[in-house]
């Protein structure tokens, strides 16, 4: 009797489960990328200054409009709730806001937004404008 001889079978590479991995990692890259994105904010005829200083990307820009109205990520709150939204943050300590208040905004506006701020326990406050 002959021994009978084995073929050899040759080794392929799977094309399927590396189009999954793939795509696992085009989501998480798309997902990673869009948290990075901050927030534009509105269009507003903000204030000059000469003393302008380029500050690092706030985690909330709050938008003081002409009609005296506070939009935070596109949402229009009364002051009562951007304390609560600023207040459940997380680590208020560490959240950094930027007002960027509309020339035609009065102070007082400004002030009760700044007031919120504080209330809700954030330190870090930047004042948006434009350089002159």
């Amino acid at each position: 009797m002959l021994p009978q001889r084995r073929s050899r079978k040759k080794g392929r590479v799977e094309i399927i489960p590396m189009i999954d991995v793939m795509l696992f990692l085009l989501v998480f890259f798309i997902m990673i990328t869009l948290q990075m994105i901050t927030d534009k904010g509105l269009k507003l005829d903000l204030p000059t200054s000469s003393a302008t200083q380029v500050l690092p990307h706030p985690h909330f820009v709050i938008n003081l409009v002409k009609d005296g109205g506070v939009v935070v990520k596109g949402k229009k709150m009364s002051l009562e709730q951007l304390q609560n939204f600023l207040a459940g943050d997380g680590d208020s300590k560490r959240t950094q806001v930027t007002i960027a208040a509309d020339k035609m905004v009065p102070f007082k506006d400004f002030v009760q937004v700044m007031g919120a701020c504080q209330k809700a326990g954030v330190t870090s406050i930047g004042i948006a404008a434009k350089p002159t």
